[in-house]
């Protein structure tokens, strides 16, 4: 697989869910857009680990990081929309200022 397409594929995956954390309204979509940019970062972990050093395992390290972030972020923000959910019957972001007082 050449560096290229990697790039573009992680660049395009990356991008995309920035467009979509921004523009969401929903907390559940921009929970899978948050895991999704990290996912694309771990795309390039990898392959950079591969292309430039495979006798140090730093990329791979890093990538397991992630994602032990990447499963914590899930299981914390799902818990924390479903009270908001309970709460307000909604999951809507605009909603949800009774978490800022």
């Amino acid at each position: 697989m050449m560096l290229e397409h990697v790039l573009v594929l992680s660049a395009y995956l990356f991008f995309t869910d920035i467009y979509g954390l921004i523009t969401s309204r929903n907390m559940v979509r921009a929970l899978m857009c948050l895991e999704l940019i990290l996912n694309a970062v771990n795309i390039n972990f990898v392959t950079f680990y591969d292309l430039f050093d495979s006798r140090q395992l730093e990329g791979n390290i890093f990538s397991i990081f992630a994602i032990v972030i990447v499963a914590a972020e899930a299981s914390i923000g799902s818990a924390i929309v479903s009270l908001i959910y309970r709460k307000k019957k909604s999951t809507c972001i605009n909603q949800s200022t009774f978490l800022t007082k």
